[in-house]
């Protein structure tokens, strides 16, 4: 309850700013979320995930809705071609933007969800813990990383349909693609090392 609370907040917040500014870049955003809210809600039906995972997705949908709406002062850096908002942040100048945060934490998020629905679907069909060895892992990785092309697919989406989007170049979605790897490599590593100490303490 109070995740959904907490979800529709923002996105209530989020939709009014982007009336008041005129955003419709937001209105296409905005029907993606909705989407993805609603996978989610199936997803979870089945498998029901850890409610700190529903938490970590619904805090990216946050830090994705502020990144195209939250106005940046003219003496934040960001790139020449940017909008002056929080998703053409430098947090690092020349180096790391907010987009780029955003993208890693998302997709590692999305990989320790796929990690999840695979290790109860294996419970469910095996009666047994499925053990964070190399090839479950690549394959959440490998869905994860999947999951982040598509995203990719739906900003191309945007700048077809939409005129004057901030999605960027191809060099944008070059880095977008090399931060989703690194979350979703990030989230492997992590997963190994807490499922291994796990599996340790099981035989202490």
């Amino acid at each position: 309850m109070a995740i959904g609370i907490f979800t529709a907040g923002y996105l209530g917040v989020s939709t009014a700013a982007a009336i008041v500014k005129g955003n419709g870049e937001f209105g296409f955003y905005l029907g993606v979320m909705v989407v993805l809210i609603t996978a989610v809600m199936l997803v979870n039906r089945r498998i029901r995930m850890p409610m700190a995972a529903l938490w970590a997705l619904t805090v990216w949908g946050l830090v994705h809705m502020a990144g195209g709406l939250v106005p940046v002062p003219e003496s934040w850096p960001i790139p020449d071609e940017g909008q002056r908002v929080l998703y053409s942040l430098w947090l690092v100048p020349d180096l790391l933007k907010y987009d780029q945060a955003v993208h890693a934490y998302g997709f590692a998020v999305t990989t320790w969800v796929c990690w999840v629905a695979l290790s109860r679907m294996w419970a469910r069909e095996h009666g047994a813990a499925l053990r964070p060895t190399l090839g479950p892992l690549f394959f959440a990785v490998g869905c994860g990383m999947g999951l982040g092309a598509m995203n990719e697919l739906v900003e191309f989406a945007a700048t077809e349909l939409l005129p004057g989007t901030n999605v960027g170049g191809y060099t944008n979605t070059g880095w977008d693609l090399v931060a989703n790897l690194v979350g979703c490599v990030t989230a492997g590593v992590l997963i190994w090392f807490f499922g291994r100490s796990d599996l340790r303490a099981d035989l202490l």
